[in-house]
């Protein structure tokens, strides 16, 4: 069907030129907010599953922000344009699968992040939880539902979501604008690393100033650990009034605390587009390392902006830097204005670049000896759009350019690029490819330490698109990720965005993995779990549940080699399927029943020892082994007539346990629970071990309709109440 697109209530927001009316004073006063909102969310996985599509959205474009006046276009042909064709990248790919689709928003604001055994991926504007063998764990949810206990502004409207996996606390964290007719920033973290669990939500009211394009990064120094963020801000959503670079308070946070607070200080508004520093690998920075920050500056000769951002939480008070300038080669803006002009095959509309602006992320890595950055932005190149990369070293103190380079190998387009590295000092780089003779595609290329300084390897693809965006939309992006797994630092992991047909708002997303055969600890296998956790909830004492499945994907390139599988516990592996070795890219599936030999929770772990890293590989499992059985646990009545009273049913009430439990109440609950009564009871205050009574119930229904309730034995015999369900209907 001939789909129409509307925008959404603030897009003429973003209709202006960069000709913007630029403030005339200089705030660096630093800015403390506290959450104008907190709460403590549902379970992801709980949460309604997002399948209702909708007409064709687009959201706003990020504002243009102002790049510094240069002194002329560059005179002079790309210094650092890579001219040697080098041998095809020396990376393996791995596993790669399909994510969350678009329902008819756009662009796609893909994004992801990766933990030990699970990634979560964000788009507009949805999330998703996968396990990494492509398993859909929790989701797609609405971002909207997922913050939607905040109220207001983010459980009104979502754009720009981002999402980062903290390392060093094992937790996850998401966020994006709210939109009504304010502006908010909401953030989650989540109660455990379990991402399909709760999260603490927070919003921070930017009131009618717009916090456009937000991009957050995790930075756990000792002393005042933060989640950096960046806001281009619009004031009174028009006026842009400069970059506002701010961190919050991770250790309140991670708490769950309603009081941390997020501390900013605005730059001129000269400045814009900043990335803040995201911490890869498993050594956090030097204690006292301020928050770093670095933006493009279009000038001529070609400029880094750094600045650095000390944050105090105890104190609430906040100081930038001035900038530190970064020579780097000169460039030109793609498509001559950093807009739209990327060809694709069999369709005249062009896509858009966002040329004005370092993308996403600002990896940040910390060495023995050193640290190391690595960020990238799309450029023109003679007469099509190229990806230029650079590699600074010692950002927090004299900083140098260890090396930069313009990819353009060839007449295709490059753009919409993510970079980052391993810790063998290995830099990849995922992003999008298209030209007038192919479908954009997904691809990705890369260079190791013995390359020559500035130059990438021949780039590989993970995936060719069979489509192309058509009828008048030119969004692409506005973003994608490149992160590279904690489970053995070596793995890199990209998502993307193609299309699979021609069409509008239908674009789908991509995830896939590769790793460099230099990388220590690479090109071995790497264990993925389904799970982390198998919940068998009330189970009578002595009695066997049914089987839960745990699924291990060697999602690595070579063959693992399990040496044992075992529960510990009250549970048993009922079927296994995990022998002694599991090709690269295979799976194989275990099944653990829950047998309680004792009242209340028990706890047990289901172990995978193995040569992959991070071995013995552990699945947590718990159950309650309860005494008190209830049969049957269910009583219908049928129609009855409103007023009468039904002929009782009984409820056998046995003691499976070993000792004597005490009764602490025989009660009703859910919708209806005064339409039933109880007409017999033989159950004393206790029950012996062994031991039965009965209760007998009787239905009469006080209106027409189903009338519905829960029979609760409350008891101190584990499980704290059993329960049995009553269904009538008054006629």
């Amino acid at each position: 069907m001939l789909r129409t697109f509307t925008r959404v209530s603030i897009a003429s927001v973003f209709a202006l030129t960069a000709a913007l009316a630029f403030a005339q004073g200089v705030n660096t006063k630093a800015t403390v907010k506290y959450p104008s909102a907190h709460a403590i969310s549902r379970p992801l996985s709980e949460m309604p599953i997002d399948s209702l599509a909708v007409e064709g959205k687009e959201a706003a474009r990020p504002m243009p922000i102002p790049l510094r006046s240069r002194a002329g276009a560059p005179t002079t042909k790309d210094p650092v344009l890579q001219k040697e064709v080098r041998p095809f990248v020396s990376a393996t790919k791995g596993i790669d699968f399909d994510g969350i689709g678009a329902q008819g928003f756009a662009p796609s604001d893909v994004n992801l992040a990766i933990g030990p055994n699970h990634i979560v991926q964000t788009v507009n504007v949805r999330l998703a939880v996968y396990s990494k063998s492509g398993t859909l764990l929790s989701g797609p949810t609405n971002i909207t539902t997922f913050f939607g206990a905040l109220g207001g502004n983010c459980a009104a409207g979502a754009s720009d979501p981002v999402v980062n996996y903290d390392r060093l606390a094992d937790r996850w964290v998401i966020s994006d604008i709210g939109i009504a007719n304010t502006f908010s920033e909401c953030v989650a973290v989540s109660k455990t690393n379990d991402p399909t669990g709760a999260y603490t939500l927070y919003s921070y009211s930017f009131g009618v100033n717009l916090n456009d394009y937000p991009k957050l990064g995790v930075w756990p120094t000792t002393s005042n650990s933060a989640y950096l963020a960046t806001y281009n801000i619009f004031l009174n959503a028009q006026n842009f009034g400069g970059a506002d670079l701010c961190g919050f308070d991770r250790t309140k946070m991670l708490a769950g605390n309603a009081t941390a607070a997020q501390i900013c200080v605005i730059t001129p508004n000269t400045e814009g587009g900043y990335l803040p520093s995201d911490l890869d690998g498993a050594t956090p920075p030097t204690d006292g390392t301020p928050g770093l920050f670095l933006t493009w500056q279009n000038n001529n000769p070609g400029q880094l902006f750094l600045r650095k951002l000390t944050l105090n939480f105890g104190a609430g008070t906040g100081s930038l830097s001035a900038p530190t300038t970064i020579a780097v080669a000169n460039s030109s803006l793609a498509c001559g204005n950093g807009g739209a002009c990327v060809p694709q095959k069999g369709t005249t509309e062009t896509l858009d670049t966002l040329g004005d602006r370092l993308m996403y992320r600002m990896a940040y890595r910390k060495f023995s000896d050193h640290e190391r950055v690595v960020v990238n932005h799309a450029v023109g190149s003679g007469s099509q759009v190229a990806i230029r990369w650079y590699e600074i070293l010692d950002l927090s103190g004299a900083v140098t350019v260890n090396q930069q380079g313009t990819f353009a190998p060839d007449t295709t387009y490059r753009w919409m690029a993510s970079a980052a590295m391993d810790k063998n000092n290995d830099i990849a780089i995922g992003y999008s490819a298209s030209s007038s003779t192919i479908n954009p595609a997904i691809r990705f290329t890369g260079r190791v330490p013995s390359d020559p300084l500035g130059t990438l390897e021949t780039e590989a693809s993970m995936l060719e698109g069979t489509g192309s965006q058509t009828t008048g939309l030119s969004r692409w992006g506005d973003y994608t990720a490149l992160q590279v797994d904690p489970s053995d630092d070596c793995t890199f992991w990209y998502t993307n965005q193609y299309q699979k047909v021609n069409g509008t708002f239908d674009w789908s997303t991509h995830m896939g993995s590769f790793v460099f055969s230099g990388c220590s600890g690479s090109g071995g296998p790497i264990v993925s779990l389904s799970t982390a956790k198998l919940n068998f909830r009330k189970v009578p004492i002595g009695s066997t549940s049914a089987p839960k499945t745990v699924t291990l994907t060697n999602t690595g390139t070579a063959t693992l080699h399990i040496s044992s599988v075992a529960a510990t516990g009250d549970y048993t592996i009922a079927s296994n399927t995990c022998v002694s070795q599991v090709a690269a890219g295979a799976n194989c599936v275990v099944g653990v029943t829950f047998r309680p030999n004792a009242k209340g929770t028990r706890t047990g772990n289901l172990s995978f020892t193995d040569d992959a890293p991070g071995s013995p590989q552990i699945v947590a499992l718990t159950g309650v082994g309860v005494s008190i059985v209830l049969n049957p646990t269910a009583l219908n009545y049928g129609t009855v007539t409103v007023g009468q009273t039904s002929s009782p049913q009984p409820i056998t009430v046995s003691n499976v346990g070993p000792a004597t439990v005490t009764f602490s109440g025989f009660t009703f609950s859910g919708t209806a629970p005064l339409d039933y009564n109880i007409s017999a009871n033989t159950c004393g205050a206790t029950i012996a071990p062994g031991a039965n009574c009965s209760v007998s119930i009787a239905f009469k229904p006080t209106v027409t309709g189903r009338r519905n309730a829960r029979f609760n034995v409350g008891n101190n015999g584990g499980g704290s109440i059993a329960t049995a369900t009553l269904t009538g209907i008054g006629g």
